[in-house]
């Protein structure tokens, strides 16, 4: 079985300490939206990713096994964080645009994805299962750190990763940066929670 943990240590094994790495293109599911992540829409959102992973993991109980299948957890869920409009900064969670996805295997393509698809709405309707779309992301050159606790404290991380980056010879690319949940915010306690931010970068 494929196990992201294990098999995937440099994207997903990331340290509480900067670090550089090259991100290969990855197929996704992925979902657009904006506003507050704590609202029902982001919930929903993030429901429509899982149902449809789970339902791809899950299928080789079916007759309609994907061809190529192979065991493998389900990866976590990560999204690609930006500002609606940037000169009202981020202290307004309305203000926020985002993109979620989740990871999917190598066997997987658009005409499986559309197949599940389907199938998923019409067991489990979710409106916003007609929202997410198969698509690859190749990230490249990146910096990336572990945030361990509140999201509210994100910003210390980013500008340990930025004084990194800087001293190393690296200039951010984009404002735009992701984030990778290894933990529950449903399940877990503020304090340990842990979240791999990363953003593109390239040399001076």
């Amino acid at each position: 079985m494929i196990d992201y943990k294990k098999d995937y240590k440099e994207l997903y094994g990331a340290k509480a300490v900067p670090q550089i790495l090259t991100v290969p293109r990855i197929p996704y599911i992925t979902l657009e939206g904006q506003g507050n992540p704590n609202g029902e829409g982001f919930k929903s959102s993030v429901e429509a990713l899982y149902s449809l992973s789970y339902a791809i993991k899950m299928s080789y109980k079916s007759e309609d096994v994907p061809e190529g299948y192979f065991a493998y957890k389900v990866f976590p869920l990560e999204g690609i964080w930006d500002l609606i409009d940037p000169s009202l900064g981020s202290e307004n969670k309305e203000n926020y645009k985002y993109k979620i996805m989740i990871r999917q295997p190598d066997f997987m393509n658009s005409e499986i994805f559309e197949n599940f698809r389907a199938k998923v709405s019409n067991k489990k309707p979710n409106p916003n299962l007609s929202r997410t779309r198969f698509e690859y992301l190749d990230e490249g050159l990146c910096c990336q750190i572990l945030h361990l606790g509140s999201f509210s404290k994100e910003a210390e991380s980013f500008e340990i990763m930025s004084s990194f980056c800087k001293e190393n010879g690296y200039t951010r690319s984009y404002k735009t940066h992701r984030e990778i949940y290894l933990s529950d915010p449903r399940k877990t306690i503020e304090s340990k929670l842990k979240t791999i931010l990363r953003f593109q970068i390239h040399q001076e």
